[in-house]
């Protein structure tokens, strides 16, 4: 067996593993590209070795998808198939798993209409409304992970030979994921608790606001009473661990929805629904975006705010050093799953109720009372540099460091 295929079999074990933490006569449910069918068959060997019942695949395809933007009349892109949101709200009710393979290369959208883009991710998120929230409160496990596509690689590693790109950047994943060491099941359990080290630090802190400063950042972010930090690995409803992100390098919370005032600027290209939006600033007051300006894909983003009443409004804080390794790698991934994990990140939309004391419990009316935002949607966007301080603001107003120059204070 060549050294590839070995990790690559650790990888898809560290996926079914620890990612989603398949449990004996349990359902998982992939969503992936049929680029990646050798790797998803391994997943699934993985997955019924370590006792699933069912193993679903839904599968996509760049080509098609990109087609129908092409050539479908408008009316497509305002409608969802609702047999696939009750699949996917079944089988969550049913106690599923849910395992996403992202691929799509960052341009597979360039130059479509972004009205059609807009209707289709308003008619996608209203659909899958309800599923969103089952993962959104831990009620099953789920995990992102990627594998590349010739149109991604391409993108990332432009000045490698064509016939090497696709290489480059599987091994540039596997190094993210720890897939590539000698027993990456054991080593992502000791990253888990080094990260819980800094959940448990902010969370005994309890401040009442965050306050960003870096070139072309002054921002404030209120945090909720009884908000919640959190990192690395989390628990379903019936008390089994996943890793919802791998990679992850990033602790995180909820911000209060009213209480965001100032400006922020990205500090790496957002890629989002097969558009990059770069070089951007968005202004705060109250809560609310109450404008955008983007060198790169500044008609993508305003209609990314769009979308709801929520997405004019933040739903994640998430704090990640510069000197983590994927930041450390210096390779820009195009890819929100990596460049998240490379540098702290705010989300827009929705918000995540297990960053709530009792928030899983808790119904949509009553997270909204405590300050969390709602929406169909929940694109990062990173804001992180070496340049960047961070300070904790306490209940008496006190300024405490959580960071320095892109990186952990305490």
């Amino acid at each position: 067996m060549t050294n590839f295929q070995e990790t690559l079999e650790k990888y898809a074990e560290l996926a079914v593993k620890v990612g989603v933490n398949v449990q004996k006569g349990q359902t998982l449910a992939v969503n992936a590209a049929i680029d990646n069918a050798e790797f998803i068959r391994l997943v699934v060997k993985k997955a019924y070795e370590a006792g699933a019942k069912n193993v679903v695949v839904n599968w996509n395809d760049d080509v098609v998808s990109r087609l129908k933007y092409d050539l479908a009349p408008d009316e497509a892109f305002t409608e969802y198939p609702i047999w696939r949101a009750r699949e996917v709200e079944e089988l969550a009710e049913a106690g599923a798993a849910f395992m996403s393979v992202v691929s799509s290369g960052p341009d597979l959208m360039k130059g479509v209409d972004p009205s059609r883009i807009a209707n289709f991710q308003k008619a996608a998120g209203k659909a899958m409304e309800k599923y969103r929230q089952y993962i959104q409160s831990d009620k099953v496990s789920w995990t992102v992970i990627a594998a590349p596509s010739k149109d991604w690689a391409a993108k990332v590693f432009p000045d490698a030979a064509p016939e090497d790109q696709v290489a480059k950047l599987w091994d540039a994943i596997f190094t993210a994921t720890r897939a590539n060491l000698d027993n990456p099941v054991e080593v992502w359990k000791q990253h888990d608790e080094t990260l819980h080290e800094k959940v448990d630090y902010l969370n005994n802190k309890r401040y009442k606001k965050l306050h960003y400063t870096a070139p072309g950042t002054d921002l404030t972010i209120e945090l909720p009473e009884g908000h919640l930090w959190a990192g690395a690995g989390s628990i379903n409803e019936k008390g089994h661990e996943f890793m919802a992100n791998m990679p992850t390098e990033e602790v995180f919370t909820v911000p209060h929805k009213d209480g965001v005032n100032g400006y922020v600027s990205s500090t790496k290209p957002l890629s989002y629904a097969g558009n990059i939006i770069d070089e951007f600033t968005i202004t705060f007051e109250n809560g609310r975006i109450v404008d955008v300006k983007a060198k790169e894909g500044e008609e993508i983003l305003k209609q990314l705010v769009e979308t709801d009443e929520g997405s004019h409004y933040l739903g994640e804080v998430a704090l990640v050093p510069f000197n983590s390794p994927i930041s450390q790698s210096n390779v820009l991934f195009y890819n929100t799953l990596f460049d998240e994990n490379a540098s702290n990140h705010l989300a827009i939309g929705s918000a995540y109720a297990f960053c709530l004391e009792g928030g899983k419990k808790m119904s949509q009316e009553e997270l909204a009372e405590k300050g969390l935002n709602s929406s169909i949607t929940h694109v990062d966007f990173m804001i992180g540099s070496a340049e960047m301080d961070i300070d904790g603001i306490t209940d008496e107003g006190a300024a405490e460091p959580i960071f320095r120059n892109g990186d952990w204070a305490f």
